[in-house]
């Protein structure tokens, strides 16, 4: 049975879209500048920095509300986090050819399920494991084998050199790099393939 483990943010989804959406509204709500969408996106790191960190920077630089920069940070992407017809297309083209898929994220329970739910991939998917849920996160193994215990032949595909290609490269897999455009960093490992974006990498499957 042929496996693809695949990463949810600015992967499956365009989590940075969504999130700079919920960031202009917010700024709009408060009466903050415009400009400041930057800076924010910047101390966000695409969803890498903790939350606690962009938290506090937050409150600290706009003086407002915890809560009105938690509820932000909880939900502001997952509310408005969207799949692409042509992603679901090949998605179910992979599934129909006898891949079993399954969603590998970092990241909060609620907040990735809500992503993986509002967006349908619920449905064109066949499971999914969450960092918080099983208490490890990629590139630790782990989480790579809570999703498939047998990884013979597996594919990763992911938009992170460090979380998804490192990570799956230490066990083996065929790994394809989302690049987006974007320059290889890493001198000490490679992705197996380069894609442009999820289409593409999904295509390869084929």
């Amino acid at each position: 049975m042929s496996r693809l483990l695949v990463d949810l943010d600015n992967t499956l989804i365009d989590r940075d879209a969504a999130f700079r959406g919920a960031v202009v509204e917010f700024l709009d709500e408060h009466g903050l500048p415009a400009a400041d969408v930057e800076w924010v996106m910047g101390v966000d790191a695409s969803g890498y920095a903790a939350r606690s960190v962009v938290a506090d920077a937050m409150t600290s630089r706009f003086r407002v509300s915890g809560r009105a920069v938690r509820t932000l940070l909880d939900v502001g992407a997952a509310d408005r986090a969207t799949l692409t017809g042509a992603t679901a297309d090949a998605l179910r083209r992979v599934r129909a050819a006898g891949w079993v898929c399954v969603i590998v994220t970092n990241g909060r329970t609620v907040q990735q399920e809500a992503k993986i739910r509002n967006t349908g991939l619920d449905r064109l998917v066949d499971g999914w494991v969450v960092s918080e849920t099983v208490g490890c996160k990629k590139p630790d193994p782990a989480i790579f084998r809570a999703a498939a215990p047998d990884l013979d032949g597996a594919w990763m595909i992911g938009d992170s050199p460090h979380a998804d290609i490192a990570g799956s490269s230490a066990l083996g897999l065929t790994s394809v790099w989302i690049s987006a455009g974007r320059p290889w960093p890493e001198t000490a490992y490679r992705p197996t393939h380069t894609a442009a974006d999820i289409v593409t990498a999904l295509d390869l499957l084929l």
